[in-house]
């Protein structure tokens, strides 16, 4: 008797959980999920936002043309090297002259962190991109714990992705 119990209680107690994680809304405030999409790389290569569940995710959105994109950039990259993070770089390229201007940019700031073109800004759309720089912080559940508008710096960079392991 008292295992039949114990059991029902799991399941109750599962049940509720999934309930909740599903009562979740998607949209582009903290504590949403992050709407997935799916943009091409410079290279051509398909990433999507879902190809990550269970893991953190930098999602930013920039242009060349930006001068606080282009400042935040040595600081990303630095990110990228010592924490191995996963960063969504979204060039929002419906805005630039040419994708050729986003590898000259790349390669002047010796960047190496993959960057997604989103060619019919779409995705900028999707998510109310305005002003750029702009920053979101996913945890591995896809929930957003962190917007920010304007160049972070290293340490913000850290510091936010870093607080999302520990509310894991």
């Amino acid at each position: 008797m008292m295992n039949i119990f114990v059991l029902g209680l799991l399941f109750f107690l599962v049940t509720i959980n999934e309930v909740h994680a599903a009562d979740v809304q998607e949209g582009v405030e903290i504590g949403d999920k992050a709407p997935d999409f799916t943009l091409e790389t410079l290279d051509g290569e398909s990433v999507q936002l879902s190809d990550f569940q269970g893991e953190r995710v930098m999602i930013n959105f920039w242009a060349t043309w930006c001068p606080p994109c282009k400042q935040e950039m040595p600081d990303m990259e630095q990110f990228y090297q010592e924490h191995d993070p996963v960063i969504l770089s979204v060039n929002l390229t419906d805005g630039e002259m040419n994708t050729e201007q986003v590898g000259q940019f790349m390669q002047e700031l010796e960047l190496t962190f993959p960057v997604l073109l989103d060619k019919e800004g779409e995705v900028s759309q999707l998510y109310r991109i305005q002003p750029i720089p702009m920053t979101y912080m996913v945890d591995a559940e896809g929930i957003i714990q962190f917007k920010s508008f304007g160049a972070l710096s290293y340490k913000q960079m850290v510091k936010q992705y870093e607080q999302m392991k520990e509310e894991e």
